[in-house]
C-alpha cells in the first residue's frame, strides 16, 4: 500500500511538472544547458518541451500500465538522472526560477535527484514475495 501511495504521488508531482513544462517553457529554458541543445540539434524551447512530453508520458505510465510498472520506474530514475546536468547548470549559472531563487536552494536541488531516483525505483518495485516451502 505505501508503495501505491508513493508511486501515485510521484505520478501526480512528474504530471503537474510535465504540464508546467507546456505553460512556463520559458521559466525552465534557463536549466537547459547551451551544450544541450548542440548535441540534440534543438533549441532550448524544444528540448523543455520535449522534456515534459517525456515526464507526462511517464506519469501516465506509472499510474496506467501496471505490468510495466517495473520497466516504467527504471525509465522514471534514467530520465531523472539524465535531467541532472541541467540542475547542475542552473546551480553553476546561478539561474533562478520559482522556488529555486537563492543558491542555497539551487544546491539543495542536487541533492534531491539522487532521492527522486531511488524513490522511481522504490516505488515500483514489488516486493518480494515468500517462497513457499515444499
Amino acid at each position: 500500500m505505501t508503495r501505491t501511495i508513493g508511486r501515485w504521488l510521484l505520478a501526480l508531482a512528474l504530471g503537474a511538472i510535465g504540464v508546467l513544462h507546456f505553460i512556463q517553457t520559458r521559466g525552465f529554458r534557463v536549466v537547459v544547458p547551451d551544450w544541450a541543445s548542440r548535441i540534440t540539434r534543438m533549441d532550448k524551447d524544444a528540448i523543455v518541451i520535449a522534456s515534459g512530453a517525456a515526464e507526462v508520458s511517464l506519469a501516465a505510465g506509472l499510474l496506467t500500465l501496471p505490468r510495466e510498472r517495473r520497466r516504467i520506474g527504471w525509465a522514471t530514475a534514467a530520465f531523472f538522472v539524465a535531467v541532472f546536468p541541467g540542475n547542475v547548470h542552473q546551480w553553476r549559472t546561478q539561474r533562478s526560477t520559482p522556488g529555486l531563487d537563492t543558491d542555497a536552494r539551487r544546491f539543495g536541488r542536487l541533492f534531491l535527484q539522487p532521492l527522486l531516483v531511488a524513490w522511481a525505483l522504490w516505488a515500483t518495485n514489488a516486493p518480494s514475495r515468500p517462497r513457499r516451502r515444499r
